[in-house]
């Protein structure tokens, strides 16, 4: 039995991205963004960060605000991003455009420092070298099918961790493999499920 919603629009989705109208956002980034590649140190920061920021919280709420965190975290370049003081500290934390938590943003300029450290190209090739063989992973049918971790995110965090990453546990290592393209978790009947699967055969 599929696990797709078609409602409102007559299209074929995850449940998740299945928003009322007054989340259409929510659509949007279900239907063009998540589970599409991303690469490049400065981008799979950010993704590392907003999926930090939004342990414990709706993604939408994260989503909402992405474009202050982009602003309040200097478009999340590593390089600048590691260079924040205690006085930038303080100043996210009066910052209304982000999450307001004291142990995130500091998980945040934390990390920028550790990943400020590695080789150009280190972190992109680090986290992508945990993407599973996507042979061995059958189309989710339901939600159900969908795991909240996996030995391959298991194995990321536990790696992330050892370099000095934090707030990167298990969960919100997989929901940034999601996210960035490491593995294709839209349903099997949702209408982006094969161009989110080309998009990762060409990347």
């Amino acid at each position: 039995m599929s696990g797709v919603l078609t409602e409102p629009d007559g299209v074929p989705r995850c449940p998740w991205g299945m928003a009322a109208e007054s989340m259409a956002d929510y659509r949007t980034y279900h239907d063009t963004e998540w589970g599409r590649p991303v690469h490049g140190d400065d981008a799979l920061f950010e993704r590392m960060s907003l999926e930090a920021f939004q342990s414990g919280l709706s993604w939408i709420t994260i989503l909402r605000r992405r474009e202050g965190f982009r602003a309040a975290f200097a478009g999340f370049r590593i390089a600048e991003v590691a260079r924040f003081t205690e006085a930038d500290a303080e100043r996210l934390l009066a910052d209304p455009g982000i999450i307001r938590n004291r142990l995130k943003i500091s998980a945040t300029l934390a990390n920028a420092r550790v990943a400020a450290q590695l080789a150009p190209g280190e972190l992109d090739a680090l986290i992508w070298s945990y993407a599973p063989d996507r042979a061995s992973r059958p189309a989710p049918r339901s939600a159900a099918d969908v795991p909240p971790i996996t030995p391959e995110s298991t194995a990321l965090a536990k790696d992330l961790k050892k370099r000095g990453f934090r707030f990167v546990g298990p969960t919100t290592a997989y929901a940034m493999m999601q996210a960035c393209g490491l593995v294709n978790d839209h349903l099997a009947d949702c209408h982006v499920r094969a161009e989110t699967e080309a998009a990762q055969t060409a990347a």
